[in-house]
């Protein structure tokens, strides 16, 4: 276990043989080839100009790793020794496809100008362990392409990308950011925040029990976080809407529902009750806020309307509270 964690079963570079160093870069750029290419189906439906930078950058690595083969047939022969990145101490990583999801555009021009840059410096190093000279030819003329692509994937977005189109693109993926996580969520913070209102501040009142309202606002908290969680993810698939994965908006109304409620539920841990209810009546209020705050941020809706029906709809929903727990 150990050994893994620490790289201790890798190879050091400086081990590697010529045909070793020749197996790896063709391996490395295939890789990379299927990463281009999984960027540009991941980008197609929401962004197809971008897309077509992502498909010429992979037609290149192919272009690399044909050339590299041709070098590994004429001078070693056919079977290409079995070695990857993970096989060598220190070698660069690329991360799975599924972590840098969802594919916004920026980060994928990113991760993209990172890989350049790494393969960059791997040619670069491997042409000074080499001695033959077509060799050392072939890994700085890749060398040189890889330092290239930054102004390739320029090129292409001008070609394919003009400044219209990323601007269109920039406000679909801000569109598609609001629906699938600012919607859900801001609804989830809303219903959270004030629903609970109610049966936090009518037990408090109530009972003057600082840990049974804690009690009260848990259970309301977490119930009203599931109930919402699985009632944005269940009535509607994104498929029709274009409101994302279900189960990304159900976290988001999930979580931020039970935060909405556990923030002024968590001050009734502490003992004294009307330490506990003032600080309580305060996190109200900075909830309150950041409702009206996102609501203008995102929907664009002004900030004074927001705040206005947020600080109304809840002093009626704490003013209910009270009232019932003093009955």
């Amino acid at each position: 276990m150990l050994s893994r964690v620490f790289g201790f079963d890798r190879r050091p570079f400086d081990s590697l043989s010529e045909q070793e160093i020749l197996a790896l870069a063709i391996s490395s750029e295939e890789d990379d080839a299927r990463i281009y290419r999984s960027y540009a189906e991941g980008l197609r439906e929401s962004f197809p100009q971008s897309a077509k930078v992502f498909d010429e950058m992979a037609a290149e690595e192919d272009g690399h790793r044909a050339a590299l083969i041709e070098l590994h047939r004429r001078r070693f022969g056919e079977t290409i020794p079995l070695i990857r990145r993970e096989h060598v101490r220190g070698y660069y990583e690329r991360k799975p496809d599924w972590l840098v999801r969802p594919l916004g555009i920026e980060k994928v021009r990113t991760a993209a100008e990172t890989m350049e840059a790494q393969a960059y410096r791997f040619n670069v190093e491997a042409a000074k362990r080499t001695k033959d000279a077509s060799t050392r030819k072939l890994l700085g003329d890749l060398a040189t392409a890889e330092q290239g692509h930054e102004s390739l994937a320029r090129r292409l977005d001008l070609a394919y990308t003009p400044e219209s189109v990323k601007e269109e693109e920039a406000q679909t993926e801000r569109r598609q950011f609001i629906l699938t996580y600012v919607q859900p969520g801001l609804a989830g913070l809303m219903d959270g925040s004030v629903s609970t209102l109610a049966p936090i501040f009518a037990a408090a009142f109530a009972t003057q029990d600082t840990w049974q309202t804690f009690l009260v606002g848990l259970s309301a908290s977490v119930g009203a976080g599931i109930s919402m969680g699985f009632t944005e993810a269940a009535h509607d698939d994104g498929r029709l809407s274009g409101r994302g994965s279900p189960v990304k908006r159900g976290l988001a109304s999930g979580i931020m529902t039970a935060i909405g409620g556990l923030g002024h539920a968590l001050p009734y841990l502490i003992p004294h009750f009307w330490t506990a209810t003032i600080i309580a009546a305060a996190v109200v209020f900075v909830e309150l806020w950041a409702i009206a705050f996102i609501q203008n941020r995102y929907m664009e809706t002004p900030f004074l309307r927001a705040a206005f029906q947020v600080v109304l709809g809840g002093a009626l929903v704490f003013g209910a509270g009270v009232l019932i727990g003093n009955a």
